[in-house]
């Protein structure tokens, strides 16, 4: 059957049963032009439907289309007749059921549950909003600068190795020059974000930012080339290292629960001095979730701040680890390798 065709029997179907149901002067003769006309089993209208797929592929949209149309004024009758008839007919009045049209997007519905990463990204920014901290994004491809000059991390430094970071080429250079201006990479932290940050604003600044990073590590337990990080920073006069661990502190047994123990380990981070690790206990062994310590005074000055006038203190914790010892999981990969049966368990 073509277009054409079908058309003409839909036109023909409707001014029939048009017809039939403005005739109609009884309960009898109402049920019986429903039947003949709009019945779920036997009726014409159900008839006609099954023959859209007989259409060409490019007919359908137009055939669909065309059936809706007929359906509405179908429907119409229907409707009509049943309030004419008071409602005699009102059984019938959904024999048609909701109008269809197969050429538009169905409707939306949710299947499955929310990633555990992304539960406990929202889980972090509500803990860290009651603290106060504000949620900031930034660009996931960064230039030298963001990544690694404003936050006083020299030229030789073992951070800025080609083998350490993902570099993308430049158009018509024959290799990567790691120090170039117009060097740009996958960010390796999101340390990079309070930068851009402290380069609009001024104190004071109280901000998170969370999101994607990426370094070469070879897959195990507890490392992924691609993790999420969330960084914090707070900006302004007298702020010390006892608010960054009073900070910390509160997070931690916000997030983790008041049974959590949680220790600080002197390090070095060429963007804070001081510096330190944070560690949490987990199953007897201490496992690292984060660095943090004081924005050094060259940060600072990258930015345009007078580190005589204002302080402040920034970390960076590894969102896995988080969702890891929260829900129990002893491997990352298990978070990145879409298996059903454990995503069905968050």
């Amino acid at each position: 059957m073509d277009l054409k065709q079908f058309v003409e029997q839909l036109e023909q179907l409707a001014s029939q049963a048009e017809q039939a149901f403005l005739a109609a002067d009884s309960a009898e003769s109402f049920e019986a032009a429903r039947i003949e006309f709009a019945g779920a089993k036997s009726g014409q209208l159900k008839a006609i439907q099954k023959q859209l797929g007989s259409l060409d592929q490019a007919d359908r949209p137009e055939g669909g289309k065309k059936l809706n149309e007929a359906k509405a004024r179908i429907q119409a009758a229907l409707d009509q007749a049943t309030e004419r008839l008071g409602g005699e007919g009102g059984k019938a009045r959904k024999a048609i059921g909701p109008m269809v049209d197969p050429t538009l997007p169905g409707a939306s519905f949710h299947l499955g549950t929310t990633h555990p990463i992304t539960q406990t990204i929202e889980h972090l920014k509500e803990i860290m909003g009651r603290l106060g901290f504000a949620p900031v994004e930034g660009p996931e491809v960064e230039d030298t600068w963001h990544n690694f000059i404003a936050l006083n991390i020299p030229e030789d430094h073992p951070a800025r190795d080609p083998l350490d970071n993902f570099y993308l080429s430049v158009a018509g250079a024959t290799a990567i020059d790691a120090n170039a201006s117009e060097a740009k990479l996958l960010r390796s932290q999101t340390s990079t974000v309070q930068i851009r940050v402290m380069e609009n604003q001024q104190p004071p600044i109280r901000i998170i930012s969370l999101g994607r990073v990426y370094r070469p590590d070879e897959a195990d337990m507890t490392h992924f080339p691609m993790f999420h990080q969330m960084e914090g920073l707070w900006v302004e006069p007298g702020v010390t290292m006892a608010h960054l661990k009073s900070v910390l502190r509160m997070f931690a047994t916000s997030y983790l629960g008041e049974d959590v123990t949680i220790r600080f380990r002197p390090s070095f981070f060429p963007f804070t001095e001081p510096s330190v690790e944070v560690d949490y206990l987990w199953n007897d062994n201490w496992v690292e979730f984060g660095g943090a310590g004081m924005v050094d005074p060259n940060v600072l000055r990258a930015v345009g701040y007078d580190p005589e006038q204002v302080t402040g203190f920034a970390f960076g914790l590894g969102v896995e680890r988080l969702c890891m010892r929260r829900h129990r999981v002893t491997d990352i990969r298990d978070l990145f390798r879409n298996d059903l049966r454990f995503l069905h368990q968050f």
